[in-house]
């Protein structure tokens, strides 16, 4: 279940990558090069972070030759109509899905690495952001983890579930899917309402640049 969930939640990463490559009008290679980034970005990070060493997809390919075919994939299929219609909302989603699953799978890794419970959220956290940040960077984008929309505080709150659902002892599949269902419902909440955490508001010089 492990293995296919990684597969699964690479996959729509990369998906989520290359629409937003695409939706700025980068070419075949950018936009394969942003499904790659997205789609083993965080897992990357992570292990970085937790020092494993070699990363995991230098051990297991199937993560990288699964960003690059959706990558291609998802370039064919906008190129039969313009990038700029597919909605918002899709790509958005379609981040929530990786959001939620790679949360968990951050979790589950940092644990057996030995990581303490506050390291473990912070890797699942990791995990779930790190490719949607390498994303919006690449596309020029502010990350949405910076923003003032719930994204990091889902991750977190999945984390935590997952967690406490192992701590009861629940069957790891399902303390797994318990803490990518709270992610993903959380963030799906974020963007159907509007919900948001506390932000300052824009200096003048900075509103005036908008």
């Amino acid at each position: 279940m492990i293995y296919y969930l990684n597969l699964f939640g690479t996959a729509v990463f990369a998906v989520g990558g290359a629409m937003a490559a695409a939706r700025k009008g980068m070419d075949l290679f950018g936009v394969v090069v942003a499904a790659v980034l997205t789609g083993i970005g965080g897992g990357t990070l992570r292990d970085l972070c937790l020092g494993v060493r070699p990363v995991n997809w230098v051990t297991d390919c199937s993560g990288l030759e699964i960003s690059v075919v959706f990558g291609i994939l998802t370039f064919a299929y906008l190129r039969l109509r313009e990038p700029a219609a597919v909605p918002g909302n899709l790509l958005n989603v379609a981040d929530a899905v990786g959001l939620a699953v790679f949360t968990v799978l951050g979790c589950k890794t940092a644990l057996a690495n030995d990581a303490g419970l506050l390291i473990t959220v912070i890797m699942g956290m990791l995990t779930g952001s790190g490719g949607g940040i390498i994303r919006d960077v690449f596309s020029a984008e502010i990350p949405l983890f910076f923003r003032k929309e719930i994204y990091a505080t889902a991750c977190l709150a999945g984390g935590s579930a997952y967690l406490a659902l192992s701590g009861l002892r629940i069957h790891e599949d399902w303390a797994m899917l318990g803490g990518a269902a709270v992610t993903l419902g959380i963030r799906l909440a974020a963007i159907r309402w509007g919900l948001s955490l506390p932000a300052l508001a824009p200096t003048p010089a900075e509103a005036d640049k908008t």
